[in-house]
């Protein structure tokens, strides 16, 4: 009785320890305010739980803290599901370039930035270019406060690209005309709703892929092309005198889109770090399943393990299957 006994104990330390390596692979999902982000950070976890197996956290964060935290490898927050470069470049540069910590995926999907103004607003003043925010007619039907300045929306608190567009809107001499508002993405959906809506002047930053091109009948202004001469951005985490020392006055190339992921991981969580490596997006898919989100209101876990169920062999494709 005492042999079995042993036994049995020894087997259930065995089922035990197996069963631990498969606890062991879980992760913690940084997820930005930006739509696209989010509907990717869904996507990443549906195929952790699904396919994985493993355990997924979402934690809500700017850019900055989840860089820290992956840099840390810790497991506070593993990945960042939407990295804009070069926006995001002085992030890269220091954990990926420099300390080594933090990882980017090989695969990306092109990204393109600019200004939008509804089809409406652009037919009805004839906007076809950057420069046509300043004519006094267009900011005049753009000021919604009163103040002078027509208000254009230029991204969220901690947004690299908030920094670079609030160069921009200085560089392209539009600040006597112009008055560049950050809020979150949720103010300015409603706010590009409401304008046309009520057939008002509106301008914001824009960028594909976005759920907004599914969502309004919006256009994107033309800009100077894009010169790296006329392209020298500075950002807060490299300078305190990021605005100072900057100067764009030039169409941002096409960005280069991946997830980062904390060196650590794949230590500690191999499968869902291997997945990671494999993972890709093209740039319409982000479009269509950030519309599924925050177009229609879905949620985005249905979403998400909808997609997965549409395409097994993108998904094999990324498990190495």
């Amino acid at each position: 009785m005492k042999s079995k006994s042993i036994s049995a104990l020894l087997t259930t330390v065995a089922l035990t320890i197996s069963s631990g390596a498969a606890f062991a692979e879980d992760v913690k999902i940084g997820v930005p305010s930006w739509t696209g982000a989010q509907a990717i950070a869904h996507l990443l976890g549906a195929v952790v739980e699904s396919k994985i197996g493993g355990t997924v956290e979402y934690v809500p964060g700017n850019n900055a803290t989840i860089f820290q935290a992956m840099d840390q490898g810790k497991g506070d927050i593993d990945v960042h599901p939407d990295v804009w470069l070069p926006n995001q470049e002085s992030f890269t540069k220091k954990y990926v370039d420099g300390a080594g910590t933090v990882t980017l995926s090989e695969n990306s999907y092109a990204g393109n930035q600019g200004y939008c103004v509804s089809k409406q607003f652009a037919a009805e003043y004839n906007i076809t270019d950057i420069a046509d925010l300043g004519r006094p007619e267009v900011a005049a039907a753009m000021d919604s406060d009163g103040n002078g300045k027509g208000e254009m929306w230029i991204g969220a608190p901690g947004w690299a690209s908030a920094n670079v567009n609030e160069v921009k809107v200085r560089d392209y001499g539009l600040l006597d005309f112009i008055e560049p508002i950050r809020a979150e993405e949720a103010v300015k959906t409603a706010r590009v709703k409401d304008s046309i809506a009520k057939g008002e002047g509106y301008a914001f930053y824009c960028y594909e892929p976005h759920a907004i091109w599914y969502m309004f009948d919006v256009v994107m202004l033309t800009e100077p092309t894009h010169d790296p001469e006329k392209y020298k951005m500075v950002q807060p985490s490299d300078s305190a005198n990021w605005y100072d020392e900057s100067y764009v006055a030039s169409k941002d190339a096409l960005k280069q889109v991946q997830i980062a992921y904390s060196g650590s991981l794949a230590d500690r969580s191999p499968a869902i770090a291997e997945f990671f490596a494999n993972f890709s997006l093209e740039a319409n898919d982000v479009s269509s399943f950030a519309y599924e989100i925050s177009g229609k209101g879905r949620d985005p876990a249905e979403v998400a393990n909808e997609w997965i169920a549409a395409n097994p062999e993108r998904v094999d494709a990324w498990l190495g299957l």
